[in-house]
């Protein structure tokens, strides 16, 4: 952990961008058990919670192709501003849904909100590499996965409550709120690094990018295998085991929070414990425990308090997984390509993710139980570790160190 607080004491700009993260991914958690509380008090089908934990992540998949290189073409500040003052407006418009009458627009805010939220942050990402470098780029990358999953942690937990006790519109309120706050701090940050706005059109720069992925392949095998952590988009799936087996004993909106906080406790503390040990050889264990802890997260599942200890199980290798492969991708391609290469990633992330919530959806109306839907996405990560094993045998990759 000393690690952590000493990049940040060495690098103010950094400092600034967690802390406004912080804020941002706290206030954000507020909206996510509203959304599924409203959802399940409207008792929707499971298609329709499926769909919305899938619209969740599709936004960020439509916008990839153009994001990745307006990103080269805009200075960092001024792009994350205006995606702040996008998700404000998006999050206050939903106090206006009511019921299922209202699903069209609920539909409408989730997608831009989130498009919003995606573009942001695929923005930093491809500033980090700009300012750090190395071992210090690889701290940095589970230092934000600490801190989304610290804000998760405490961000579910307490919007469980306030949702409980206040309902769904004042969280809508109280996220907007902290995004406010988030404006203000970045506007104040100031951000230095040298920027050079390139000269060709949008579409050229998108050849442009679809050449340099031709000539070094292992940027694709990077991204295909970062998205294998989008196999962990548990949202619609926690949301139908509450519906199924909490809801008789325990407030939806508790339930909802309770679960989520306790993956991201193992979230919080997965990359303290891993961070230092993992290299490119070992991540292949990595995904095997992944899957190993999926696995027991299907055979408690029946039971609350036994799904909550295994969920703190199943968070515990998630954040390693990601903040590595990530860091992996940042540190194998040329600067230039930075924010192209990362919008694609998180393209192929979030098309992972959305996939995961709609077979979720699909399995679970077609009477699969959830255990074997667990089940299925925890051989994802098998597959996942056997791929890694085979990118190490045949591309050139450059270890993080």
């Amino acid at each position: 952990m000393n690690e952590y607080i000493k990049l940040l004491k060495t690098e103010p700009i950094l400092r600034r961008l967690s802390f406004i993260q912080l804020i941002a991914y706290f206030g954000a958690w507020f909206t996510n058990v509203a959304i599924y509380t409203l959802l399940l008090e409207m008792k929707v089908s499971p298609e329709i919670v499926a769909f919305v934990a899938m619209l969740h992540f599709l936004a960020g998949v439509i916008q990839a192709p153009l994001s990745g290189s307006i990103i080269d073409m805009m200075k960092p500040k001024k792009l994350m501003l205006i995606l702040i003052v996008t998700e404000i407006l998006a999050t206050l418009f939903l106090v206006f849904v009511e019921n299922t009458n209202d699903l069209w627009l609920l539909y409408g805010l989730i997608f831009v909100k989130m498009a919003a939220a995606s573009f942001y942050f695929t923005t930093e990402m491809s500033l980090l590499p700009k300012i750090l470098d190395g071992a210090k780029l690889q701290k940095a990358n589970e230092l934000h996965s600490i801190i989304w999953s610290f804000s998760y942690t405490l961000g579910m937990a307490l919007s469980g409550f306030v949702v409980y006790l206040l309902g769904v519109k004042v969280a809508f309120i109280l996220d907007a709120f902290m995004f406010c706050v988030a404006f203000i701090l970045l506007y104040k940050t100031q951000i230095e690094v040298e920027f050079v706005r390139s000269k060709e059109n949008l579409f050229e720069m998108m050849r442009d990018t679809f050449r340099y992925l031709k000539r070094f392949p292992h940027a694709i095998h990077l991204m295909f295998m970062h998205a294998f952590v989008g196999l962990t988009a548990f949202d619609a799936l926690v949301a139908l085991m509450v519906d199924k087996y909490y809801a008789s004993f325990i407030a939806t909106s508790l339930a909802l929070g309770l679960l989520h906080a306790s993956r991201a406790v193992g979230l919080v503390i997965g990359p303290i414990i891993l961070g230092s040990w993992v290299n490119n050889k070992r991540i292949v264990i990595i995904f095997i425990l992944q899957a190993l802890a999926i696995w027991l997260w299907a055979f408690l599942m029946h039971n609350f308090y036994l799904s909550l200890f295994a969920s703190v199980i199943v968070g515990l290798f998630t954040t390693t997984l990601w903040s590595y492969t990530y860091t992996l991708l940042q540190k194998n391609i040329e600067e230039k390509y930075y924010g192209r290469i990362v919008a694609y990633n998180d393209m192929i992330f979030l098309s992972s993710a959305a996939l995961t919530s709609f077979m979720i959806g699909y399995f679970a109306s077609n009477d699969f139980s959830l255990e074997f839907i667990t089940i299925v996405i925890g051989c994802g990560f098998v597959v996942g570790g056997i791929y890694f094993a085979w990118i190490l045998k045949t591309q050139n990759i450059k270890d993080i160190a």
